[in-house]
C-alpha cells in the first residue's frame, strides 16, 4: 500500500538500478521455516484483532506453520515493546516479531505520551536486537480510520507488517548483510 500512484515503487526500473551497483539485496515473501511472534495489545481490541486476523492470514499464505507462529497479548500499546524485546531475547530467538495495536487520538495528551513511546521502544528493541521488530500500531485521529486500516482485504495493515517482516528477514540474510 502507499499514498498515492504517484509514490509507488516502480518494478519496472529494477534491472536498470541492478546494472548500476555491485550488490542488490532484495526482499521474499517466502515464510517456510520462519519463526514468528505477534504481540498485541488488548486495549482497542476490536481494532486491533482485525488487525490480528489480517496477519495471520498473511502468515498462512505466505507458508509460514502455525506451529512456528507465537501470540502474545498485552495490556495496551505502552507495553508491547516489552515484549517484543522478550521474544527476540529468547534462547531461540523469533526470525521477526510483528507488533499490532491501536492508538486513537482523544481530548488528552496521552495519545502522543503513548504513541510516541511504543513507536521509540519497538525501534530501540529492533536495533538492540537486529531482528525484525515490526511496527503495526496504527496511530489515528478517529475509530473511522482505525476501522478503514483494519479492514478484511489487502489493505488491512497486519497483513501488510507480515509482508515487511518476511522481507526484512530475507534481506537482512543477504549478501554483506548475512550473519558470518
Amino acid at each position: 500500500m502507499t499514498s498515492s500512484d504517484e509514490t509507488a515503487f516502480d518494478d519496472s526500473v529494477l534491472e536498470t538500478l541492478r546494472s548500476r551497483v555491485g550488490e542488490s539485496l532484495e526482499p521474499s515473501s517466502e515464510g517456510r521455516g520462519l519463526r514468528v511472534a505477534l504481540v498485541c495489545a488488548r486495549f482497542n481490541g476490536g481494532i486491533t484483532t482485525r488487525l490480528l486476523a489480517g496477519a495471520l492470514d498473511a502468515l498462512e499464505q505466505t507458508g509460514v506453520d502455525r506451529r512456528d507462529i507465537s501470540l502474545t497479548w498485552v495490556p495496551g500499546a505502552f507495553e508491547i515493546p516489552l515484549a517484543a524485546l522478550a521474544y527476540a531475547d529468547a534462547d531461540r530467538p523469533y526470525d521477526a516479531v510483528i507488533t499490532l495495536g491501536a492508538v486513537i487520538r482523544g481530548d488528552t495528551g496521552h495519545y502522543e505520551l503513548v504513541a510516541g513511546e511504543c513507536a521509540r521502544g519497538v525501534q530501540d528493541v529492533q536495533l538492540s536486537t537486529r531482528v525484525p521488530i515490526i511496527f503495526g500500531v496504527l496511530t489515528t485521529n478517529t475509530v473511522e480510520q482505525a476501522l478503514e486500516r483494519s479492514r478484511p482485504d489487502e489493505t488491512n495493515k497486519g497483513r501488510e507488517c507480515v509482508l515487511s517482516a518476511l522481507a526484512m528477514v530475507s534481506v537482512l540474510r543477504q549478501g554483506t548483510l548475512a550473519p558470518s
